[in-house]
Formats: C-alpha cells, sequence, structure tokens
C-alpha cells in the first residue's frame, strides 16, 4: 500500500510539475510546436562613451562649486572636437553627506556625482576626446561600447531570421509526418543584443605620451549582433 501510494504520488507530483514548466504552452490537437534562434549582425554606426564626474569637499556648497569646474573641463573638450555641449546627456546628478562612524557618527565631507553619455557617429574623434578627457582629469573612468542607432530595425532583422529558421523546422515536421504545414496559429518572441563594454581607465590613459596612439585607433569596431528567439505555433494539414 505504501509502494502504491508513493507511486501515484510521484505520477500525480510529475503531471504537475509537467504543466507548470508547460504553462505558456498554446494547447493544439492539430498543429506543431517549434522554437529556433535567428541573429542580426552589422558594423555598429554609434560610439557611446560613458564617465562620471565626482568629487568630494567640505561642504556640499565647495562640492557643488568643484563639481561644476570639472564638469567645465568637460565642455572644453567637447567644443575643441568641434562638439556642442549639448551633444552629451546627463543621467542624474546626485549630493551625499559622508560620514564618519568612530567615535560618533558625524558628517565629514560631501559628495556630488553625475555621470555623462556621449554618442558619437564619427569614430575619430574617439580617441582624441577620450584623451583629453584622461588628461584633464575629470573622472576615474571611462566605458565606450560600440552600438546601432536604429536598434529596432537589427531586432526585427534577427526575428524575420528566427522566424524564417522555425518556419523551416516545421516544415521538415511535416513532410516528414505526411503532412502540409498550414499557417501560422501562435508565436511568441524574445530579443537580445550582446553588448561587450570596454573600459578604459582614465589615469593611466592621462600617464602615457601624447604621440601614443589611442587603444582603439586603427582598430576596426567589433559587429554588433542582436539574436531573437521565436516559438511558433504551425496548424497542420
Amino acid at each position: 500500500m505504501r509502494l502504491r501510494f508513493l507511486l501515484v504520488f510521484l505520477l500525480v507530483a510529475g503531471s504537475t510539475a509537467f504543466a507548470q514548466d508547460h504553462a505558456d504552452f498554446p494547447a493544439h490537437a492539430n498543429g506543431v510546436y517549434v522554437g529556433a534562434e535567428g541573429k542580426f549582425e552589422a558594423a555598429p554606426d554609434t560610439a557611446q562613451l560613458q564617465f562620471n564626474v565626482s568629487v568630494q569637499e567640505k561642504t556640499s556648497q565647495e562640492a557643488y562649486d568643484r563639481a561644476s569646474q570639472e564638469v567645465e573641463k568637460v565642455r572644453q573638450v567637447l567644443r575643441a572636437n568641434g562638439l556642442e555641449p549639448k551633444a552629451a546627456t546627463v543621467g542624474f546628478f546626485s549630493v551625499q553627506p559622508m560620514y564618519e562612524f568612530k567615535p560618533k557618527q558625524r558628517v565629514i565631507g560631501y559628495r556630488v556625482t553625475t555621470d555623462v553619455t556621449l554618442k558619437l557617429s564619427d569614430f575619430s574623434k574617439v580617441g582624441p576626446i577620450t584623451g583629453q578627457l584622461a588628461d584633464a582629469d575629470v573622472s576615474e573612468s571611462q566605458t565606450l561600447t560600440y552600438t546601432l542607432q536604429n536598434m529596432d530595425e537589427a531586432k526585427s532583422r534577427a526575428i524575420e531570421d528566427a522566424y524564417r529558421r522555425a518556419r523551416s523546422s516545421a516544415e521538415a515536421i511535416a513532410r516528414a509526418s505526411g503532412r502540409t504545414l498550414g499557417d501560422l496559429s501562435y508565436a511568441s518572441v524574445d530579443t537580445f543584443e550582446a553588448v561587450r563594454p570596454m573600459p578604459r581607465m582614465a589615469r593611466a590613459m592621462a600617464a602615457m605620451p601624447s604621440s601614443t596612439p589611442a587603444p582603439t585607433e586603427e582598430f576596426s569596431p567589433q559587429n554588433v549582433t542582436v539574436t531573437a528567439h521565436v516559438n511558433a505555433l504551425f496548424n497542420l494539414k
């Protein structure tokens, strides 16, 4: 009796687990359900440079004034490379008190932090701008990534590739079973962008001779790859 009860319990538990794993599966008595990966790859058309300005002083006003001076250096670098300051965007601005906890908690200063993002379509400006920002000692680090301006189109191309693969698999199954593939009944889509950030240490770059080529000079930016996964349910005739 105990063995029979255990067997029944395992069968019920297994059925429940299967139902949970396939809760989103569209039940269809006369169809074929397939999944496929697709991708779209292209050379990037946009370089995105991100860095932050972070300073600490004894008072909030002193920290604010120093941060303003550091950001002015950024504006000067942009203008020196033929760019208006409005070409860069600011993601956040924060003022935080800094504490000392021994022998008792007290405020010892204030930190002002802001982050800046700059998108460039002219890749020849990447080296000079990052080098000049490093020389100005504005930020501890810079992060450079390459991307596509029209990412929605890239995702659509990846989805189209995934759908073609899914339909090809469904057609193979239909032929093997002596059936004919019918219309699409259901589909779900997920897209993913493979981003590879390239960290650049500003202080280390500033210590190098000005005649040294930038780390990215004469190299081609890595292609941007967008992948998509399509699950599709087709009717069978």
